[in-house]
């Protein structure tokens, strides 16, 4: 079926300024919405023959080619003559939102229409193609992980261009509706088979879905919107965390492309070995080692903490391996105010080098029952045994 004349489509005549098309257009637009016609195929059709014609009509590029060539001229020099029976309404209103919006003598479209919000208008799509995600390690140590911290990063990554504020453009005009898609963001390739009709929707492969192209790039960031650059960024550790855990920097990572949305920051925490503490979940262990003689006679220490140095008791006969627990002078837990204990391992110090004075003294020691782990065995009899001794 051959394609009506745009003008006569939209009712107007070809002198008519770019305002009296957008008048022309919405006036249709209002009568033959789909939310007026339900039940009317023929309203449907006139609506996207309506946005077909303005399409072209509102194209200073596309109504001279059209004006010399008519509908033959819109199939060649790079021109695309669209489609629009093939559109979906959503598709529709997300191009031509802003014009169905209002501003042309009273209230908007969306007034009229209870705001149905089919689709989104031109100025609320997405324009630009996101940034990367960026991925940094970084180590803490024991302390830091233990109360939590602030660290400074310096990012290398790409950042807005301030040329041209992210856009490419040299300046706002130099912005063009793209030709490949006509401002739609995607191609549609409509293939009929027997078992009925399927549309491919994919991003348009000149625009990469922005629905526009540059015609004077900036010259800074060569129509990019970003550059090579560096920033620095403060990440909030909180106490608790382990390693192997990550913070996403939302938006802190590779600015998008011509304003698209940047990439995120991730985090990576790598936790460094301390010299004086192991680490077990929120409790912390450390080694002390003191003196045969300090073990057999008690004595008090000072040890490390977390928070400083700390005096602790050892116990007379304090024997090898015994745990001592300090409560809450561990790691403060991930979301929680509640810390976790240190313990502190005793290692019984045997010298390996005696002068003859001093083997002389252990000789002597040794001869004493209490130092014979086999005397002090059997000095307290089993149960059992004074069991057997009653009755023999």
């Amino acid at each position: 079926m051959a394609k009506r004349d745009y003008y006569e489509v939209l009712g107007v005549s070809k002198e008519a300024s770019t305002d009296e098309i957008k008048r022309a257009y919405r006036k249709l637009a209002m009568q033959y919405h789909p939310d007026r016609n339900p039940d009317n195929p023929k309203a449907a059709e006139n609506f996207k023959e309506a946005a077909e014609a303005f399409d072209v009509l509102k194209d200073e590029n596309k109504k001279a080619r059209y004006d010399r060539y008519g509908h033959s001229g819109m199939h060649s020099g790079g021109f695309n003559e669209p489609d629009f029976q093939n559109v979906s309404f959503e598709d529709i209103f997300s191009r031509f939102g802003d014009i169905l919006g209002g501003g042309f003598g009273g209230g908007g479209f969306e007034d009229i229409f209870g705001g149905s919000g089919r689709g989104r208008s031109r100025a609320q799509r997405q324009v630009g193609r996101p940034g990367n995600d960026l991925k940094l390690s970084i180590n803490l140590s024991l302390d830091e992980i233990a109360f939590g911290t602030e660290k400074t990063l310096k990012v290398k990554k790409h950042i807005k261009c301030s040329t041209c504020n992210g856009s490419g453009a040299e300046t706002d005009a130099d912005f063009m509706t793209c030709g490949t898609c006509n401002g739609m963001g995607e191609v549609r390739q409509v293939s009929r088979t027997m078992f009925g009709q399927f549309v491919n929707v994919q991003p348009c492969p000149t625009c990469y879905g922005e629905g526009r192209t540059i015609k004077n790039k900036c010259i800074k960031c060569d129509g990019e919107g970003r550059l090579k650059g560096e920033e620095t960024v403060k990440v909030k550790i909180p106490s608790g965390v382990s390693n192997g855990n990550y913070i996403t920097l939302r938006n802190q990572g590779n600015a998008g492309i011509r304003g698209g949305e940047a990439g995120n920051l991730i985090v990576l925490l790598e936790e460094q070995e301390h010299k004086d503490f192991k680490r077990d979940g929120n409790d912390i262990y450390h080694d002390l080692t003191i003196s045969v003689a300090d073990a057999i006679l008690g004595t008090e220490v000072e040890v490390p903490t977390l928070r400083g140095f700390a005096k602790i008791k050892i116990e007379e006969g304090t024997q090898p391996n015994k745990l001592l627990r300090m409560r809450d002078k561990g790691i403060i837990g991930l979301n929680s105010s509640v810390a976790g204990d240190q313990y502190i391992r005793v290692n019984i110090y045997i010298p390996t080098e005696l002068s003859i004075e001093d083997r002389k003294k252990v000789e002597w020691l040794r001869q004493s029952k209490h130092f014979d782990p086999k005397r002090i065995e059997t000095k307290e009899k089993s149960f059992f045994d004074k069991i057997k001794d009653v009755f023999h």
